[in-house]
């Protein structure tokens, strides 16, 4: 069954200009292949956090966003980042990355220190029990990566997949920070 709200978007949708005059008179509508594809990968970008959440829910009783700062702290030198670098590498708020690291820090998993260069700045570094930590859930979160992503693909389509993330991720990037479609935030 179509969805209506696409059918009445379609219906709706003018002629598109093309060329230069493209996008400045009003919304570039999707094409039906376009639409098609973003309808099936609508629902990876849903189910991939929620099944990589539930392996380490089950395994850790923790999120995987939580996962992900222990790795990324345990690959860096030191075992240590500052926390305005943990947030980028993270792709997290610093207020949600600051939120996660509390729980973390409760877990005895990580800490925060002042920055010695910088008053205003802090420094989250992993412990060693949360490097064991990360050593013991490493195995169970590899297997449930392998299974939904890679051993779902053929060695073309993962290497096609990681051109098209690069791609998908420079889109985002050169947007940069603000409102959701890369233009300044306004003032609160």
């Amino acid at each position: 069954m179509a969805d209506p709200t696409s059918a009445t978007l379609a219906a709706a949708a003018p002629e598109q200009p093309s060329g230069a005059a493209a996008g400045r008179s009003g919304p570039r509508w999707l094409t039906d292949a376009e639409q098609q594809v973003w309808r099936g990968l609508m629902p990876v970008l849903h189910e991939l956090p929620a099944a990589l959440d539930r392996q380490l829910q089950s395994d850790a009783g923790i999120p995987h966003t939580y996962y992900v700062i222990m790795a990324m702290l345990s690959e860096a030198p030191d075992h240590e980042l500052r926390m305005s670098e943990l947030s980028q590498v993270t792709a997290n708020s610093l207020s949600r990355l600051s939120h996660a690291v509390a729980r973390l820090e409760g877990y005895g998993w990580v800490r925060r220190r002042k920055c010695p260069t910088d008053r205003r700045g802090q420094i989250a570094m992993l412990t060693d029990a949360g490097m064991a930590k990360v050593v013991e859930l490493a195995p169970g979160h590899v297997a449930a990566v392998r299974r939904f992503v890679f051993d779902a693909l053929s060695p073309e389509q993962v290497e096609t997949l990681g051109r098209i993330s690069e791609a998908i991720s420079a889109a985002i990037a050169s947007a940069g920070p603000g409102t959701p479609d890369g233009g300044p935030a306004e003032d609160a």
